[in-house]
């Protein structure tokens, strides 16, 4: 099942938005969606990476440390 929601794009957006739908012969609907995903994606590493830096119990490794365990 899918929903349908509307947006507004600045128009220089739209047009690229255009300009890859015609490149790649599939729907905006598709490059929305797939570009969504990806952003969403991002996100919820973006969010993964700031809890583990502000949790005050996970160990901070210095980059020599690092390279000595890995036995660089």
């Amino acid at each position: 099942m899918s929903t349908a929601i509307s947006v507004r794009l600045p128009e220089g957006l739209a047009e690229r938005l255009d300009r890859i739908a015609r490149e790649t012969q599939r729907p905006r609907s598709f490059i929305i969606q797939k570009a969504l995903e990806s952003y969403m994606e991002d996100y919820a590493d973006l969010q993964v990476a700031l809890d583990r830096l502000l949790d005050t119990t996970d160990p901070v490794v210095s980059g020599k440390e690092l390279r000595k365990s890995l036995g660089l």
